[in-house]
């Protein structure tokens, strides 16, 4: 019996995402404020068979190029996703995001008497106190959040 491959078409230019955990990629297009509106092309493949095992989510965004914070915005919903900058549909670089030992104005405090959310001129601020599975806390309330309420919190 034949192999069959799934073909999702080359990207010109752009950034491509891939490993992310499998059902994430919709939070990943959220980050990124991708909806009906976008002027360009954005393929979106849910829970793939990976070739290292398991499953995955890839998204390839066509002429687009990803800024530091929207990075480690991903980094806390898909650590360890590999970022591809395509340019005349070759890979130019590529590397895996990285938690940032200390998330400013990423990830907004849940407690609603911590300082960073009165109306003083304070940016939410977290110290990552565990990589796996991510644990971070405020630098401010010392609350603590796990990673579906780092999601929740986005």
């Amino acid at each position: 019996m034949a192999e069959k491959t799934l073909l999702v078409s080359k990207i010109n230019n752009g950034t491509v995402i891939d490993h992310i955990p499998p059902g994430k990629s919709f939070k990943v297009l959220s980050i990124l404020n991708i909806d009906s509106r976008i002027s360009y092309t954005v393929t979106v493949a849910v829970h793939v068979m990976s070739r290292k095992g398991g499953f995955k989510d890839i998204v390839k965004i066509e002429d687009r190029f990803l800024q530091r914070d929207e990075l480690d915005r991903i980094s806390m919903v898909a650590p360890g996703a590999t970022i591809s900058i395509i340019k005349n549909y070759e890979i130019v670089e590529k590397f895996t995001v990285k938690i940032p030992e200390e998330i400013v104005g990423i990830v907004n405090c849940p407690n609603q008497n911590c300082i960073s959310n009165s109306k003083e001129p304070v940016k939410a601020r977290f110290i990552v106190r565990s990589q796996k599975p991510i644990v971070i806390q405020c630098f401010y309330c010392q609350k603590q959040l796990s990673d579906s309420e780092i999601v929740a919190n986005l």
